[in-house]
This record gives structure tokens, C-alpha cells and sequence, in this order.
């Protein structure tokens, strides 16, 4: 049985981790870094084929639908022996804004084509994009979530799985 300091200790805890999770989605409004009508270049290493032996992150471009909603074309491919490829697209609604990062859901699906397989994979999840102060035009991207892939195999089967991925996968852009 624990005694009255280890029981104190303890105690703390949860009610740390409460706060850590819901004080930022409390907080007051904030400007939040505006991507409306904007157009960014860069990278997504997110789906399928990425994980696979030879995989190669995707061209990415982003565009501001609306003051809280983007939109991502990716593109890529690897012409090797063991090719690969993708051709996907992502939706993201900002929940939660901040000076300099926003907060999303995401949706996307995308056809991906690795080792002889090709199929679809379709994911969603939570990301965020952070903006250094000073280097307004660049974003850098971390999202998780959940993904399902049906590439054609033996099995011919579904695969689900969780993702989370560093702004290494989840991409980089630059705004102009």
C-alpha cells in the first residue's frame, strides 16, 4: 500500500496531463498564421509507397481554399528496377490556430504503386504545421493518425495501421 508521500507524488499526474491536453484547445483566439489563397511548394514522404524498399517521398503543393481549410496534390516516383509510386491528395480543416502554427484534421487518399502492388491507401488523422518566427514562408508539418492500404498481393487483403510522422515524412513547404 502506498504511504501519504508516495500517494501525494502521484497525484499530480493526471491532473498535469489534463491540463497539458486541454488548456491549448481553451485558449483565447489568436491570430493564426494566414494561408488563404496561398500556394506552397514542397515535399510528403507519407504514403505507402515511401515505406517500401526503393519508396521516394512525393512533390507536394498546398493551397489555401479558405481562411481554415488547404488542399495537397502529391506526386512522385522512383524508376528503378523495383519502381514506386504515388499520386494522392489531402484535405486539412484547421481547428485550432496559433500565432505561428496551425492544428488540423486531415483526410487524404492516394494510389500508390510499390514492388510489382499497386492499390489505394486512404488515411486521416491530426497534424500541425509550425512556422520558425522570422522565416514566415516556410512550414514544417507533423502529423498521426490512422491509415488503411489494399495493394494486390497474394492475400488480397486490407491493411490498417497507425502512422505518425516527423516533418522528414509529413513534409516541408514553402509558401509564396
Amino acid at each position: 500500500m502506498l504511504g501519504l508521500n508516495q500517494m501525494t507524488r502521484y497525484a499530480w499526474k493526471p491532473r498535469a496531463l489534463f491540463f497539458l491536453l486541454f488548456c491549448p484547445l481553451l485558449s483565447g483566439t489568436a491570430s493564426a498564421k494566414e494561408l488563404f489563397g496561398r500556394v506552397g511548394l514542397g515535399y510528403n514522404a507519407q504514403f505507402a509507397n515511401t515505406s517500401q524498399t526503393n519508396g521516394t517521398p512525393g512533390i507536394s503543393l498546398k493551397y489555401g481554399l479558405a481562411p481554415r481549410s488547404m488542399v495537397e496534390v502529391i506526386a512522385g516516383f522512383y524508376s528503378g528496377a523495383r519502381g514506386s509510386g504515388v499520386l494522392a491528395a489531402k484535405y486539412m480543416q484547421t481547428v485550432h490556430a496559433e500565432s505561428y502554427a496551425n492544428f488540423y484534421f486531415l483526410g487524404g487518399i492516394g494510389y500508390v504503386y510499390a514492388n510489382q502492388q499497386n492499390g489505394v491507401e486512404i488515411l486521416g488523422g491530426l497534424g500541425s504545421e509550425f512556422f520558425i518566427p522570422g522565416i514566415d514562408n516556410v512550414g514544417i508539418s507533423f502529423e498521426a493518425g490512422m491509415s488503411a492500404e489494399s495493394l494486390t498481393s497474394a492475400s488480397g487483403s486490407l491493411v490498417l495501421k497507425t502512422f505518425g510522422v516527423s516533418f522528414l515524412n509529413a513534409g516541408m513547404h514553402f509558401y509564396f
